[in-house]
């Protein structure tokens, strides 16, 4: 049977390149949004019989009936891609940050996928080999020199790490991992940056659909196990 792979905020970037790559690999790949319209237009130009869902991270209740409407029709989610995300302040001092940018930061990228997470755990628990991805980013390492680009962001990548930690401890039949792409060229890495959506999204599909089920509670790029 395809596995059934949901992708959250999948409407461009590496989300949509990987929900390409997934459905051209025979996938059932389903993308998340929280506009439906636009969820649906990328199902379409992903091809292979891609779905979608109106999902919004921040939303208890969107949540709740994305998850019941995939439960209606799957039966099942063998993995959950947790790759919505916001970055609010790019170049902004940390001296200067408003809190209140934080917590929306913090309710997106860390909140949102706790709560996507609690919500299809009962659906992945009929997987047979059940996988949660969480995409995260090098700026959250907390390996290497002190970063001042984008705090708010960074301090999210960070605890979306320890999130991850904290499912793979919670979900102990679940394969947990999270994932840096590395900085690719999309709506929020920018034109400059060195790398294609495509290549940010290998990673990905390598643990949705081949990474061995004993890679549990890891921080990966290009498929290799990275320092938190």
């Amino acid at each position: 049977m395809k596995p059934v792979i949901l992708i959250t905020g999948a409407t461009r970037g590496i989300g949509f390149a990987a929900a390409k790559q997934l459905a051209a690999r025979g996938a059932q790949v389903i993308i998340g949004s929280r506009n439906g319209r636009r969820a649906a237009e990328a199902a379409e130009l992903a091809g292979g019989g891609a779905g979608s869902v109106e999902l919004d991270i921040t939303d208890q209740a969107s949540v709740d009936a994305a998850a019941k409407q995939i439960g209606l029709q799957f039966g099942k989610l063998d993995v959950l891609a947790n790759n919505s995300a916001i970055l609010l302040d790019h170049y902004q001092n940390l001296l200067e940050l408003k809190p209140e940018v934080l917590l929306e930061t913090l309710n997106t990228n860390v909140v949102g996928t706790l709560r996507v997470s609690q919500a299809f755990a009962p659906l992945l628990g009929k997987s047979e080999a059940p996988r949660i991805i969480n995409v995260s980013s090098g700026a959250g390492q907390l390996d290497g020199e002190p970063q001042a680009w984008a705090p708010a962001y960074c301090i999210s990548k960070a605890a979306l790490n320890m999130l991850t930690q904290q499912l793979t401890a919670a979900l102990p039949h679940v394969t947990v991992n999270s994932m840096c792409p590395g900085w690719c060229r999309t709506e929020m890495g920018g034109s400059e940056a060195p790398r294609t959506p495509d290549e940010g999204a290998d990673t990905l599909i390598w643990l949705a659909l081949e990474a061995p089920h004993s890679l549990r509670g890891k921080f990966l790029k290009d498929r290799a196990v990275i320092p938190w």
